[in-house]
């Protein structure tokens, strides 16, 4: 089975067991970034500097992609470009519902409601197909902590592991300071096409900033 960069961290954040979401503010950073790394990769949108243009409106045929590539053609509103920055912070918390749904749909999680306190209701995501996970840690492990040469799509989600700094979730068994420093020589490498690794450093960037924006707002 085949899932999306977005999909790929969101298991990578859920308790197996529980379904329960860790460090979800980053991982809403880095799903909100993997999809639209996702439309970078298909040739839909560009991302350079502090801009982001939609270059194609073709469907992907993947839903949850083109769901996001029709919300970001009626966001941009005829411009022909808008920051990234802008896209981040409003789609960040969306993303990670939509990606939440698209894993139920494909039978990798399960959906489970519950009630905070007795009063607020919440759902969950326990695992229900963990085939999925584990091959993609096996592939993870391999390159991170294997040493293997990373192929186009896991070096780009290394990439956004790293810069959401969820190094320790992902590998939370294995040495900090190692781990680090090789997810960092990954998301540097010379792994893509010039203009992939590009939008992957902008798009870093732009997470950064976006990041500081909301916790400032929020102080």
């Amino acid at each position: 089975m085949t899932i999306t960069l977005a999909e790929e961290i969101m298991l990578l954040s859920l308790d197996d067991e529980s379904g329960a979401a860790k460090q979800r503010e980053a991982a809403g950073w880095a799903v909100a970034g993997g999809i639209l790394l996702e439309l970078v990769l298909a040739g839909r949108v560009s991302v350079t500097g502090r801009q982001l243009e939609l270059t194609d409106a073709t469907p992907t045929g993947q839903p949850l992609l083109d769901t996001r590539l029709h919300l970001l053609e009626t966001w941009l509103r005829g411009k022909s470009r808008r920051r990234v920055t802008d896209w981040l912070t409003k789609d960040h918390t969306k993303a990670v519902g939509a990606a939440l749904e698209s894993l139920r749909d494909r039978g990798v999680v399960l959906e489970t409601h519950h009630k905070v306190l007795g009063v607020f209701p919440t759902r969950r995501h326990p695992e229900a197909d963990g085939s999925v996970e584990r091959e993609l840690r096996d592939r993870l492990d391999a390159v991170v902590l294997g040493g293997a040469d990373p192929d186009e799509r896991t070096a780009g989600l290394i990439a956004l592991i790293h810069s959401a700094k969820l190094g320790r979730l992902v590998f939370p068994d294995a040495p900090r300071k190692e781990t680090a420093a090789r997810l960092g020589e990954i998301a540097d490498g010379q792994w893509a096409a010039e203009h992939v690794r590009k939008a992957i450093r902008d798009m870093q960037t732009a997470m950064a900033a976006a990041t500081v924006a909301t916790v400032v707002a929020v102080t």
